[in-house]
């Protein structure tokens, strides 16, 4: 079979395999560590549950994310996931999923192991959603999700601080409430509610319209301008507030 003949056959099986988010809907990506389990308990020297340079290699890595080419509306990260939404005009690399996932997790990848010269490696999944309500529904699903992790994390742990073996604090915090998990930690002096926000729900980014002093050298006039920068907010609301909070972001765009 010639060369030209073989190219055309294999494009052809390439084109067949493809994958597309249709025009109109919304992106939204999600990155998640592979394997970072075993990364953080035995290459990485990490505080447990939460270690705070961690979380910042992992917002740096959600910044870096923003800049490689993609209109990214909002960023979400808590523990070794991040959440990407996409504006729904999007249309690099034709909108198809394997671009979406392989660029991205490459990217993530390579510059969270930068952070710490070690291996990590993320996998990626790219969602299509049609409105604004799923949209809404997406985010609160993983702020929740971080909420619950980090609560049976902080038990987890701190049973372990005080001589339970893995299996003993396993099996003590595997059906109790959030209610009876507060009690427990409460009992070995720790408020839940007093803890870093970021520890239990997270952070965002977007980008925001902000104010910057200026100059002119031809009038020799200082001026006001305004400007977009991303913006990490380590403070996000909860529930019914965090929807309106993402809605706002959402109308501005």
């Amino acid at each position: 079979m010639k060369f030209e003949e073989i190219e055309v056959l294999m494009r052809k099986n390439e084109a067949l395999s493809e994958q597309y988010i249709l025009p109109e809907n919304f992106i939204i990506v999600r990155l998640d560590g592979k394997g970072f389990t075993k990364l953080t308990k035995e290459k990485l020297e990490l505080e447990k549950p939460f270690d705070e340079r961690f979380h910042l290699a992992m917002t740096a890595t959600m910044q870096h994310l923003f800049m490689v080419g993609f209109r990214v509306i909002y960023g979400y990260t808590q523990s070794d996931e991040i959440s990407l939404l996409i504006h729904k005009d999007e249309n690099t690399f034709s909108r198809k999923v394997r671009k979406f996932n392989s660029v991205l997790a490459g990217e993530a990848s390579a510059f969270f192991s930068l952070q710490f010269q070690q291996i990590g490696v993320f996998d990626c999944r790219t969602i299509a959603i049609p409105n604004h309500d799923m949209i809404l529904d997406y985010f609160c699903w993983r702020q929740e999700d971080s909420h619950r992790n980090s609560l049976s994390a902080y038990c987890y742990w701190t049973l372990i601080k005080n001589n339970f073996t893995a299996k003993q604090a396993a099996t003590k915090i595997e059906k109790m409430s959030q209610s009876d998990k507060n009690e427990l930690l409460y009992q070995f002096g720790i408020n839940y509610n007093n803890l870093p926000l970021w520890q239990k729900r997270g952070v965002g980014m977007y980008s925001k319209e902000v104010v910057k002093q200026g100059f002119n050298p031809v009038t020799q006039l200082s001026l006001e301008c305004m400007r977009n920068e991303l913006y990490l907010e380590t403070k996000i609301p909860i529930r019914e507030d965090y929807r309106l909070f993402l809605n706002s972001i959402l109308k501005s765009k």
